[in-house]
């Protein structure tokens, strides 16, 4: 089992998006999961990301009645040689029992082991890091995800679904 998820910051609250897929491909979720969370979100600090998105994300995971075999983010997992980002908090979070991928729409400069990926008929890569699985393995699943823009379909659905959650 896949699970793609994806956080939305409100004034009042936090929401994250989950999606289950069973294989890469796969155009439609087998199971889709909205969970809320009150209050605030924490603030941003720069290099920090993943003290604000690493709790959201923990809480919908928790909620899924199993446990992912596979972890996709929006973001990256590695920001460095040696510098986590989100993706390696979460892994290490997670007891380092479940890969997790990182997709981001955005280079960063430190991120020196992100695998460019080109799809569709953009010339903007997404760029893919990884920890639990190989790096290449990874960028390869991401190119051959369901859908024919640069976004994959179960990566734009996760994002609309977080998104357009009514408000609590």
């Amino acid at each position: 089992m896949i699970v793609c998820v994806d956080v939305d910051y409100r004034a009042a609250e936090v929401v994250a998006a989950c999606v289950v897929l069973r294989d890469w491909g796969d155009g439609v979720a087998l199971r889709e999961s909205v969970t809320r969370l009150p209050g605030p979100p924490v603030d941003y600090a720069p290099g920090e990301f993943y003290r604000r998105e690493l709790p959201p994300v923990r809480a919908a995971l928790d909620a899924l009645a199993a446990a992912p075999h596979l972890i996709v983010i929006d973001g990256y997992v590695w920001l460095g040689p040696e510098r986590a980002g989100l993706g390696a908090h979460l892994h290490a979070s997670l007891g380092g029992a479940v890969p997790v991928v990182g997709v981001a729409k955005r280079p960063f400069a430190g991120a020196t082991t992100a695998i460019a990926v080109l799809r569709g008929t953009s010339h903007n890569p997404l760029f893919v890091t990884a920890v639990g699985i190989e790096g290449a393995v990874a960028a390869d699943a991401v190119r051959t995800m369901h859908g024919a823009n640069r976004i994959p379909t179960m990566l734009r659905r996760v994002d609309r679904l977080a998104r357009d959650a009514p408000r609590g």
